[in-house]
């Protein structure tokens, strides 16, 4: 076992400071995107049509592959938080938010409606200064 550390000695620390960035950008991320879901976005029913659709295709088009490229990488990074210290399930949850993929919102609302999210997602909010969110799950 020593051996195969000493072998791997490099890609460990490499992994080991991976680890540690992307703890700290999840701490750093996470809350700011969670402060800003609108209190009733999980409603059941609600309209999420996009209130930016007036702006010019080209930009639109800017705005979704940028929030698709984030979203990737927070998708990523909340996978690996599943495994390394970090606020995996709700780093996946941010990414959900900004991906477009087909069965998003059942995804969205499966994923909150885990008591243990929730209560943080909820936790962050009121300590911000937010109403916590209506999701009509787990409540």
């Amino acid at each position: 076992m020593v051996e195969w550390i000493r072998s791997y000695q490099t890609l460990l620390a490499w992994l080991a400071a991976a680890s540690t960035v992307i703890f700290i950008v999840s701490l750093a991320l996470v809350p700011f995107f969670v402060i800003r879901i609108p209190s009733d976005y999980f409603v059941p029913g609600k309209d999420c049509g996009h209130p930016r659709s007036d702006r010019h295709f080209v930009l639109r088009s800017i705005v979704r592959i940028g929030r698709n490229l984030l979203g990737f990488v927070l998708l990523v990074a909340g996978l690996l938080m599943l495994v390394l210290p970090g606020q995996g399930l709700l780093t996946i949850l941010v990414a959900a938010m900004l991906l477009n993929f087909p069965g998003k919102r059942r995804f969205e609302r499966w994923i909150v409606s885990r008591r243990p999210v929730l209560r943080a997602i909820n936790w962050i909010r009121r300590r911000a200064g937010r109403p916590p969110l209506l999701s009509g799950v787990g409540e």
